[in-house]
């Protein structure tokens, strides 16, 4: 049969117990010489009596090491523990704080846009019938000072405009001008041509005096009849003229 389980109480008979505490003791160095020495692990094992007795086992038998490493790894993981407490609870502490602020600034929203005023007493709603009057101001001035600028800069294109038209009608006109002077050239030259072709005329003329043609003196009217007039000293195109 096999063993059942010890319960684990303390041992009341003090021989007992004592055999006990030395058994277990033995096993418990063991197994940290064997744990030390398969998973190269560094162990350190402090074991009191209840007669204050010291039984310790250390890796390499540095203990001194291993305690100081133990305090510095102990020391650490305070400080972080410490650290992210002290962040967490600032977090916390921020949190309340925006939201509070939150809560207030909704508030204050409500009122100004008339909501809420239950809560108010009289000098509340005194100070916000100032802050709203002290608002208005300032709405309006900025919007004096954006209407300032509108109109100054409608003028200035007002300004622009003007001189472009100016300088349009200073073209129109100069097109005017030049068009009626090619009206009044288009009609000065049919007077010209036709002044002309009479000075011509009146230059050709004289040049031929048709008193010296014969049937114009009655002598020799039979030739003259049987033979065609010839006309000495002028151009052909007169010649047709005269003719026609």
């Amino acid at each position: 049969m096999g063993r059942g389980k010890v319960q684990l109480k303390r041992i009341e008979n003090k021989i007992n117990r004592q055999v006990t505490f030395s058994k277990r003791r033995s096993g418990l160095l063991k197994k940290a010489h064997e744990i030390s020495v398969l998973c190269d692990a560094e162990v350190g094992l402090i074991i009191f009596s209840t007669k204050g007795k010291l039984y310790e086992y250390a890796t390499d038998s540095c203990m001194d090491k291993i305690l100081e490493r133990y305090e510095r790894y102990s020391y650490a993981e305070k400080v972080l523990m410490s650290a992210e407490s002290e962040t967490q609870g600032n977090w916390c502490h921020e949190y309340r704080k925006l939201k509070a602020k939150v809560e207030t600034i909704q508030k204050c929203q409500k009122h100004l846009m008339g909501e809420d005023l239950e809560s108010l007493n009289l000098k509340e709603l005194q100070q916000l019938e100032q802050q709203l009057e002290s608002s208005l101001k300032h709405i309006r001035s900025r919007k004096g000072q954006l209407m300032l600028e509108s109109i100054s800069e409608l003028q200035k294109k007002e300004k622009s405009l003007q001189e472009e038209n100016k300088v349009l009608q200073k073209e129109l006109v100069e097109k005017q001008k030049v068009h009626q002077r090619l009206l009044q050239w288009d009609q000065t030259q049919p007077q010209t041509s036709s002044s002309s072709s009479s000075f011509m005329m009146r230059e050709a003329l004289p040049t031929t005096n048709i008193s010296n043609y014969p049937a114009a003196a009655g002598e020799r009217a039979e030739d003259a009849a049987g033979q065609p007039q010839i006309r000495i000293g002028l151009p052909p195109w007169m010649v047709s003229h005269i003719d026609g």
